[in-house]
C-alpha cells in the first residue's frame, strides 16, 4: 500500500467518524415543543331563548287632539300652562260668555210667551167644544118639540077638516110646527158653526204646540252654544304649547288653539318586511305577540308591550306597518322619538348558547375552539343563530357542557395543547387560574 492510498483511506475514516458523532449529537438533543396556549373557556348551555325580530321604529301617542273652539269670541281666561299633564274635563279656555247667555234668555223667552198663547188656544177649544155640546143638546130638545109639533099639525089637520076645530086654530099648529123646523135647523147650524170653531181651535193649539217645540230646540241650541264657551279636556294627555294668547277673538271650528296628546300608553310604530309577515301573521293567529322597545341611546332594561296592530296591506317599499302598545306612565318615551323594537315570534326550546366572544370567522365559516377532556383544541365549525345579550345561539356544532374558548384564541392551533387560566379583569391577557399553575 502505498503512502497516498493511506492517507485517503484515513481522510474517509475521520469523515465517517465525524458524521457518526454529529447524528449521535442530533439524536441526543432534547424535542422543542410549543408550550399550551393560555385560554379562558366558557361551557356551553342550553336554555330556552326566544325567535325574534329586530327592527328600527317611532313612537306615537295613543290619542291626539288638536283643540278648536266650537262658537266664536274672544277668549277671557286660560286655565292651563303651556305642558300640563291634563285630565280629561280639565279646563282649557274660556270663551266670552255673555252674548250667548243673552241667546239663551231670548229662546226661554220665546217658549213663555208661546206657552201662554198656547193656554189661550187650548181654553178656546175648550170653549168651542161646550158650545158644541150645548148646540148638540139644544138640537135634541127642539128635535122632540119638532116631533111633537107635527103630531099636533097632523091631528089639528083632521079636526079642521071634520069642522071639530076653526081654521084659525089649525093655522096656529101648523105655525108651531113650522116654527120647531127652523129651530132644529137652527140648532145643526150652531152644531156646524162649533164643529169648525173646534177645528180652527185643534189647529192653533198644533201650531202652538209645534211653536213651542221650536222654541225649546231653539232654547236646547243657545244652551250647548253656551257651553261651548267653556272649554275643557277631551282626553287625559300632556298638553302642547297654546297657539292663543288671553283677549285673542277665535273664529268657530277654524282656530286651533292647542295641541293634547297622551302618552301613557303610548305606540310603538314600526314596519315589517313581506318576507317576515308569513311568520308574524302565523304566531299572531296563536297568541298575541309581545315586543320589547327600548330607546337608541338607552342603557337600562326594555319596555314590554303587545303587538296591537297589523296593516292589511303591504306597500309598495315591501313592508307592511305593525304597531306596539307599551304603558309609559313615566313618560320615559316621547311620541315622535325613534327606538328599537324586538318582536318576539316565539320561544325556542333547549337552545344551545355560547358567548359572543366564542365564535371566530375563517373562509369557510365560523367556528369556536372546544378545549376537549385532554386539553386539547379542537375547531368545530359551527351555524350560528340569534344572538340573545351576550350569548349567541348555536343553532349546529357544539353541545350543551362543551367547553368554548372565549379569550385567547389567536394562540391556539387546531389540536394544539392549552392551559385554562382565568380571564384579567380588564379582558386582556389571561393570568392563572386559580390554584392552577402559571
Amino acid at each position: 500500500m502505498n503512502i497516498t492510498t493511506t492517507f485517503a483511506a484515513r481522510v474517509l475514516v475521520g469523515i465517517a467518524c465525524l458524521g457518526v458523532a454529529a447524528g449521535c449529537e442530533r439524536k441526543a438533543s432534547p424535542a422543542l415543543d410549543r408550550p399550551p396556549a393560555p385560554v379562558s373557556v366558557v361551557p356551553a348551555i342550553a336554555q330556552d331563548v326566544p325567535v325574534y325580530l329586530d327592527e328600527i321604529g317611532k313612537t306615537v301617542a295613543s290619542e291626539m287632539v288638536s283643540v278648536q273652539p266650537q262658537v266664536s269670541g274672544r277668549i277671557t281666561a286660560i286655565h292651563f300652562r303651556d305642558g300640563a299633564d291634563l285630565k280629561t274635563g280639565d279646563a282649557l279656555f274660556t270663551i266670552d260668555p255673555r252674548p250667548f247667555e243673552a241667546a239663551l234668555r231670548q229662546a226661554e223667552a220665546n217658549v213663555g210667551r208661546d206657552a201662554a198663547q198656547l193656554q189661550q188656544a187650548e181654553a178656546a177649544l175648550a170653549q168651542s167644544r161646550a158650545a158644541e155640546a150645548q148646540a148638540e143638546a139644544n138640537l135634541a130638545r127642539d128635535v122632540a118639540q119638532l116631533d111633537n109639533a107635527n103630531v099636533q099639525e097632523r091631528r089639528y089637520k083632521d079636526l079642521s077638516e071634520e069642522g071639530a076645530v076653526s081654521k084659525e086654530q089649525y093655522d096656529q099648529v101648523r105655525t108651531a110646527a113650522r116654527s120647531a123646523e127652523a129651530t132644529v135647523r137652527a140648532d145643526r147650524a150652531a152644531i156646524t158653526n162649533a164643529q169648525a170653531a173646534i177645528d180652527v181651535a185643534v189647529a192653533t193649539v198644533e201650531n202652538t204646540k209645534a211653536s213651542i217645540r221650536a222654541d225649546q230646540a231653539v232654547v236646547e241650541t243657545a244652551r250647548i252654544q253656551l257651553g261651548y264657551t267653556s272649554i275643557h279636556s277631551p282626553i287625559t294627555g300632556r298638553a302642547g304649547e297654546r297657539i292663543v294668547d288671553l283677549g285673542n277673538v277665535v273664529t268657530a271650528n277654524s282656530t286651533a288653539l292647542l295641541t293634547i296628546q297622551r302618552l301613557d300608553p303610548i305606540y310603538a310604530d314600526f314596519t315589517a318586511t313581506e318576507r317576515d309577515l308569513t311568520a308574524v301573521q302565523q304566531h299572531m293567529a296563536q297568541r298575541t305577540l309581545r315586543v320589547e322597545v327600548r330607546l337608541p341611546d338607552g342603557l337600562d332594561e326594555p319596555r314590554p308591550g303587545d303587538l296591537t296592530f297589523l296593516d292589511n296591506a303591504v306597500d309598495t317599499t315591501g313592508t307592511v306597518k305593525l304597531r306596539a302598545t307599551i304603558a309609559n306612565a313615566d313618560h320615559r318615551f316621547w311620541p315622535g322619538r325613534f327606538v328599537k323594537i324586538r318582536l318576539i315570534l316565539r320561544m325556542r326550546q333547549g337552545a344551545v348558547l355560547v358567548p359572543a366572544t366564542a365564535p371566530q370567522l375563517s373562509a369557510k365559516g365560523p367556528f369556536v375552539y372546544v378545549v376537549k377532556p385532554d386539553l386539547t383544541a379542537e375547531l368545530r365549525p359551527v351555524r350560528l343563530g340569534q344572538q340573545q345579550g351576550d350569548l349567541v345561539v348555536a343553532e349546529e356544532g357544539l353541545a350543551p357542557g362543551e367547553r368554548a374558548v372565549v379569550v385567547g384564541q389567536l394562540g391556539v392551533t387546531p389540536g394544539g395543547k392549552v392551559r385554562i387560566v382565568e380571564p384579567s379583569p380588564a379582558g386582556g391577557t389571561p393570568g392563572p387560574a386559580a390554584g392552577g399553575r402559571p
